[in-house]
């Protein structure tokens, strides 16, 4: 048997092609499976760039409307406070529209004497605390609809 180092040289050139060639599709497969996975996590990063946008414009948004209702809601009631202070000092008087019930008896018909009719104490009390509430919940629905106009319905 004879060596012949043309056929082995051959032989060895063509393991080593077939050996290169291996190598050259594994890292090929790599170099494909990365860049899918580059590709994905920048579109997630791309997507999450975009939410956090979103969020802070959001944030943004409604403190504005915060500000607004809380500015609206602390001025009716600066307002309806200084009302029950003028009342309570006589600057201002609560307006009623209110008859005396007739109960069967004969009036004297002197009024020289008689006071209009007022609120007592504890009923015009009441009529503030009553005037504040219907202002607060007046205030937090209007922030509500506007709430879910500006951010959920968006």
């Amino acid at each position: 048997m004879t060596f012949n180092w043309k056929t082995m040289s051959v032989g060895l050139l063509l393991i080593a092609l077939i050996v290169s060639g291996r190598l050259a599709s594994h890292y090929r497969d790599n170099a494909t499976e990365y860049k899918k996975q580059r590709d994905e996590t920048s579109q997630a990063l791309n997507l999450a760039k975009s939410t956090i946008t979103d969020m802070q414009t959001r944030q943004r948004d409604v403190a504005v409307l915060d500000a607004k209702y809380t500015g609206e809601l602390a001025d009716a009631k600066a307002t309806i406070d200084q009302l029950e202070r003028d009342v309570a000092t006589g600057k201002r008087r609560l307006q009623l529209n209110a008859k005396c019930p007739a109960n069967g008896t004969t009036s004297t018909g002197g009024m020289g004497d008689a006071s209009g009719p007022r609120l007592t104490d504890s009923a015009q009390r009441d009529y503030f605390t009553l005037r504040e509430r219907i202002v607060t919940v007046t205030k937090q629905v209007g922030y509500l609809q506007d709430y879910i106009n500006t951010q959920c319905l968006r």
